[in-house]
């Protein structure tokens, strides 16, 4: 298997376009052409669960790409992987559509042919790639339905960082308009859900929603890959928690108490991996910081096999949690938010904006009371960072619907409090840790606690302007 990023736009033509001159689109690159003959085709389950959440599976022939590919969309394109051609779909890839499939049979939907004329705009010399344009004349059937069309597609290379204008203006002047489906695929299929004719505010909250789905589909692919996405995955589950949470009341509640319920259980074991991650790379930090001769003993060594002890369980335990029945219980919740979301399509700003409005009072309220006098409780700035994400999250969600720079300043506040407490809280977590590996090499032979009281004493200072600066900050 490899992975591509794959960046493009695309363009509807009809039959009398011609395509524009490419010389001078990227100063002083080659132009090569050649024409290819592609046969996709689609897979998915009977329900549609993979287009839902916006995933591809197709198996190509025709070209260097044959095989089986898997487009998975990303913050900045789509995650395109790549398995060799088999007759049956690689174990493998049936491993990683496992929770977004909801373990249902994958079957062809779609078969797309397409003839493509193809020039590539590379650097002379070294033949990178600066940019692909294909003129596609494209021929597809779904079940009965037969279809044929032609478009223009620019994919870029890797270091282009967005199609340059010159060409844009140029298919522009020659009849070409932007595409209205995003995928060949859409065009064949008809859509999953359409959000045109919906209030603002209601159009806000689909967006965000979608947003933290996207992530958390993404979180689950990557995590089956074993890859590490977990603090983008959390964050998102916590975005998508603190939605039900704020703007709870202008959504169905049929299904969102039990989902909040299983975002929780699933975001805490997610929780026992980062708090791993993040004690050592803080850690490691404190320790370089140190002069070598005051630090004693097997130091690194113990952090390091003390962390290791509680995350590699803690990453069996998410593993083993991704295939049970209420992970896919969860996840089978946010696939039907894809064609039939909890909200209501009416909703108006002012609703929206209320309850965003609400969770800032209450923010405030729980920071006020946690900072207020000389005697701290951990306990109460935890509640009053969470309040923070809350809303802070809520105002961001505010800014899809005309946000004023008031708006964006309420972001940029709650987001300072967020950080200043979530530094004081991993200072929490971190004293605890010092504080038990003191006392297990105080009491070890060739150790001492020497190193770990003095990364203790960093940790309570950071505490103490933690707390200052959030003072400060009221």
């Amino acid at each position: 298997m490899h992975e591509v990023l794959e960046r493009e736009g695309k363009w509807d033509v009809d039959d009398r376009f011609r395509l524009p001159d490419l010389r001078g689109i990227v100063a002083d690159a080659d132009i090569e052409h050649d024409t290819v003959d592609l046969t996709s085709d689609y897979y998915d389950t009977s329900d549609r669960d993979l287009l839902a959440h916006r995933v591809q599976l197709r198996r190509r022939s025709g070209d260097a790409d044959t095989g089986w590919q898997l487009k998975v969309p990303a913050a900045d394109g789509r995650v395109e992987l790549h398995w060799t051609s088999t007759e049956k779909l690689p174990d493998a890839a049936a491993e990683l559509l496992s929770g977004i499939s909801l373990g249902k049979q994958l079957a062809s939907i779609a078969t797309i042919h397409t003839v493509r004329d193809r020039y590539r705009l590379a650097e002379p010399g070294s033949g990178e790639l600066y940019a692909e344009i294909a003129d596609d004349s494209v021929r597809a059937s779904a079940n009965e339905r037969l279809l044929a069309w032609r478009e223009v597609e620019v994919e870029l290379g890797p270091h282009t960082p967005s199609i340059p204008k010159r060409l844009v203006r140029r298919l522009k002047a020659a009849g070409a308009r932007p595409s209205r489906f995003p995928s060949k695929l859409a065009h064949v299929l008809p859509q999953i859900r359409s959000v045109e004719r919906v209030s603002p505010a209601a159009r806000a909250l689909l967006r965000y929603l979608d947003a933290q789905i996207d992530q958390i589909v993404l979180g689950d692919i990557e995590l089956r890959r074993g890859q590490d996405p977990i603090h983008d995955t959390r964050v998102s589950i916590r975005r998508l928690r603190s939605t039900l949470r704020v703007f709870g009341k202008l959504l169905d509640q049929t299904s969102v108490e039990q989902l909040d319920e299983d975002l929780r259980w699933f975001a805490g074991l997610l929780g026992e991996v980062r708090d791993c991650q993040v004690q050592q790379r803080r850690f490691t930090e404190a320790l370089d910081e140190l002069p070598e001769e005051l630090v004693l003993g097997p130091v690194r060594a113990r952090i390091r096999n003390e962390l290791q002890a509680i995350e590699l369980p803690a990453r069996a335990r998410v593993t083993e949690a991704m295939d049970s029945p209420r992970y896919r219980a969860m996840m089978t919740v946010l696939r039907s938010w894809r064609t039939a979301p909890p909200v209501d399509l009416e909703t108006r700003t002012a609703e929206l904006v209320k309850r965003a409005r609400k969770a800032q009072r209450k923010a405030d309220r729980r920071l006020v009371a946690a900072l207020d006098g000389d005697d701290f409780d951990s306990a109460l700035l935890h509640r009053a960072r969470k309040a923070a994400k809350r809303a802070r999250y809520a105002a961001e969600l505010c800014r899809d619907v005309g946000g004023s720079k008031q708006t964006k300043r309420t972001v940029k506040h709650y987001k300072q409090f967020q950080s200043i407490l979530g530094d004081h809280q991993d200072t929490v977590v971190a004293s605890a840790l010092l504080r038990r590996l003191a006392l297990a090499s105080g009491t070890t032979a060739g150790e001492n606690g020497f190193t770990f009281g003095l990364l203790y004493g960093r940790e309570q200072r950071i505490a103490d302007a933690c707390r200052q600066q959030a003072r400060e900050m009221l």
